[in-house]
């Protein structure tokens, strides 16, 4: 059985691969992940985008 190991992909993602790392992830479409996002920064920008930046940061790139 494989270990599952959180990271940003190269290839799918979109700005930074966390969605899509994320995605990987938890077997769920990255698409889910990029909804959830862009309605944490609807209500001003920050609720959204310091996570997505955090994320950025700490998930290794793959």
């Amino acid at each position: 059985m494989s270990e599952k190991v959180l990271r940003r992909t190269r290839g799918g993602g979109i700005v930074a691969g966390v969605c899509s790392g994320l995605g990987e992830f938890y077997g769920i479409n990255p698409w889910w992940f990029r909804l959830a996002f862009l309605i944490a920064f609807l209500p001003g920008g920050i609720p959204g985008l310091l996570p997505y930046i955090i994320l950025w940061i700490v998930i290794p790139r793959a």
